[in-house]
């Protein structure tokens, strides 16, 4: 189990969702997020949420704009966000999850050339999940 930190966050990521009630639900149940903060927006949805797993912290608001997901080109679109885990069977367990939840993968749990251990995974409305070993800094 991921303990959620109270630290503040010295870098997050904000990501509008279509369906950003349902996004939060999702990736609560999904990642194994947890909501820290919610303002509701006057038409249903959320103005500002902040989730944090871990030392991972993101905002998520309402897309009221429409905005759109960069093409996948391989097994990519270019821009996703990296979640670190502590081991190998972190990395399992969240993409078990992920799977049963409803997330696309991109990658099957491996490793790779430089020794990290992940997976990638699409949520529900297209933005790209890694989650690994890999921490920068760290030999």
């Amino acid at each position: 189990m991921t303990e959620t930190t109270t630290r503040p966050a010295d870098l997050h990521a904000y990501l509008g969702y279509r369906d950003a009630p349902a996004a939060v639900a999702w990736l609560e149940r999904a990642f194994g997020f947890t909501t820290t903060m919610s303002f509701p927006d006057d038409e249903g949805g959320i103005a500002h949420a902040e989730l944090r797993r871990g030392d991972a912290a993101i905002v998520v608001f309402s897309d009221r704009d429409g905005y759109e997901r960069p093409p996948r080109k391989g097994d990519t679109c270019g821009i996703g966000l990296y979640v670190t885990v502590a081991e190998p069977a972190d990395v399992d367990a969240v993409h078990a999850t992920a799977a049963a939840a409803g997330a696309t993968t991109v990658w099957t749990p491996d490793g790779n050339e430089w020794g990290s251990y992940r997976c990638r995974v699409v949520d529900p409305e297209g933005v790209e999940w890694t989650f690994g070993t890999h921490r920068p800094g760290e030999s």
